[in-house]
């Protein structure tokens, strides 16, 4: 047992939820003000649940969970509970990519055509995989798909391939749903394999964890999805629906071109439709212990348990010069390298992830 792990202690209770749900896990004393703070953020069924986890030096030092799983205040978080991450999915999606890159079957300066011929449609022969990694590639808007096209993964990935840049190409403007598909388009060209087999062969079995998963997790694995809190009523919107679609056509839309499709909410609600899809980008289901296990590997040099994840040379690349330069999407500093961004700001300690 290390040094880290034989610090933590089962954590009493700092905060109970108005229901007198407690803080289950365990922590290392030296954090008990993160534990404390994490617990206020749930006082009642209506504010759901969650967990945290930390890892230092590789090793857990944090890894506790309150609140509830449900909608009504009737299901306990547990360690096995796992909510839809959406855009940390990103991150889970990119070291996906790193561990191919790292056994040779990718390189980042080479054209995205040279392993997925169809996407040198349209003038982007040239585009590299940093340049999508980067969100420098042009691609971002939705450009008025249909939501029956959004839950199919091979339509948005040919979509995608076939489609032209736009004007941000070059410049960084989040994908804030597309850079998914142009990573499962790519990793499919290069294994065969779809994303959301390549996070179970890549993420979760190396590093030991059910707790990750794209999309709904079998019924038999123990991971649990958590439902998502948010209005449930299905009363419409007749003038957003209308103007919507027209704000995310224009070249200047911005985030909402990003993200907008027609019934994005309906994907959400009930027993979250969007679960049952591949969108790499966005449907990641994750529980804290799980993802902080995958980043604990990267920050700890790309190892963990002794057993190599990442070699040290792909992790030191990871990181990028810090530009202040504002996102075209974002309207502000994204520092986006690799598929993981930093914090652009002056005297935050370095660090990335999503």
């Amino acid at each position: 047992m290390s040094s880290a792990r034989s610090r933590s202690r089962r954590v009493d209770s700092p905060v109970k939820a108005a229901a007198e749900l407690p803080v289950s896990g365990a922590a290392d004393p030296a954090f008990a003000c993160a534990v404390t703070g994490f617990a206020r953020l749930f006082p009642h069924p209506r504010f759901g649940g969650g967990a945290l986890a930390v890892y230092l030096d590789g090793q857990p030092v944090v890894d506790v969970w309150t609140g509830w799983a449900d909608r009504r205040g009737r299901v306990p978080w547990s360690a096995d509970t796992a909510p839809m991450v959406f855009s940390a999915t990103k991150g889970v999606t990119s070291t996906v990519i790193h561990r191919l890159a790292d056994r040779g079957l990718i390189d980042y300066e080479a054209p995205v055509a040279a392993y997925w011929p169809e996407f040198g449609a349209n003038g982007k022969a040239e585009i590299t995989v940093r340049d999508v990694m980067r969100h420098r590639a042009g691609l971002s808007q939705l450009r008025g798909v249909r939501k029956h096209e959004v839950l199919d993964h091979r339509r948005m990935e040919d979509r995608i391939a076939a489609a032209p840049v736009d004007s941000h190409f070059g410049r960084s403007a989040y994908h804030a749903l597309t850079y998914g598909w142009l990573m499962s388009g790519l990793a499919r060209a290069v294994t065969g394999m779809s994303m959301r087999e390549l996070i179970r062969t890549e993420v979760a079995g190396p590093l030991g964890t059910d707790g990750i998963h794209l999309g709904r997790p079998p019924a038999a694995a123990p991971t649990r999805v958590a439902r998502i809190i948010g209005p449930q009523h299905k009363i419409g919107n007749p003038l957003f629906n209308v103007v919507a679609p027209k704000i995310a056509a224009l070249d200047a839309s911005a985030a909402f071109g990003a993200m907008y499709f027609p019934g994005m909410r309906s994907v959400v609600q009930g027993d979250t439709p969007l679960l049952d899809s591949e969108m790499p980008s966005a449907n990641g289901v994750a529980t804290a212990r799980a993802l902080a296990r995958m980043y604990g590997a990267i920050a700890n040099g790309g190892q963990i348990d002794r057993q190599r994840y990442l070699s040290a040379q792909r992790v030191a690349a990871l990181t990028g010069r810090r530009s202040l330069s504002p996102d075209r999407n974002l309207i502000m500093p994204m520092a986006f390298h690799l598929g993981y961004h930093g914090l652009a700001l002056p005297g935050v300690l370095p660090g990335f992830g999503h």
